[in-house]
């Protein structure tokens, strides 16, 4: 499968933006060359939020974990593309090959450290698939009996009637 081809963005300059709390902030990006204007404000790219913890780093991807972003997930993390990809459908096959090798390292690391009794994993794509941050990443939520909802898997809420049409 051969990549698309993108225009090259060049951006210089300051902007207004919103941090997560929803308090305003001014951003300045200088002369830095990104392939879209997703990837020039997508806060993987590079990783530096200090609150983001890289667990595992490999060539092509790598696993991290935000405790204050986990909320009642504990220690949940994701799986991310090194290289800006916005869904799961602009992966390489290789970047694919790799998150998957990374997510059974993950999961080993996980069964040792918590000891979790299920897992849920997955990918939300596109603002209506509830993708918040447009940078492809694999959610490795560790599951544990004792949480009010366990046994409620990733569809429970979309099949429920509230999201009926």
């Amino acid at each position: 499968m051969q990549s698309p081809v993108r225009k090259q963005v060049i951006v210089s300059q300051h902007f207004s933006c919103f941090n997560r709390s929803g308090n305003a902030c001014l951003a300045t990006i200088a002369n830095l060359s990104f392939s879209t204007m997703s990837e020039a404000l997508c806060p993987c790219c590079p990783v530096t939020d200090p609150d983001q913890k890289i667990i595992f780093q490999e060539n092509l991807v790598l696993f991290m974990q935000n405790e204050r972003a986990q909320g009642a997930l504990k220690h949940s993390g994701v799986i991310i593309p090194i290289q800006h990809r916005e869904t799961v459908f602009d992966l390489s096959e290789q970047e694919i090959v790799a998150t998957f090798r990374l997510l059974s390292i993950v999961r080993h690391w996980m069964d040792e450290n918590f000891s979790p009794d299920g897992y849920n994993v997955g990918w939300n794509c596109g603002k209506v698939g509830g993708q918040e941050v447009l940078h492809a990443h694999m959610h490795v939520i560790p599951r544990f009996r004792q949480e009010p909802l366990a046994g409620a898997g990733i569809r429970t809420l979309l099949k429920s009637d509230a999201n009926k049409w």
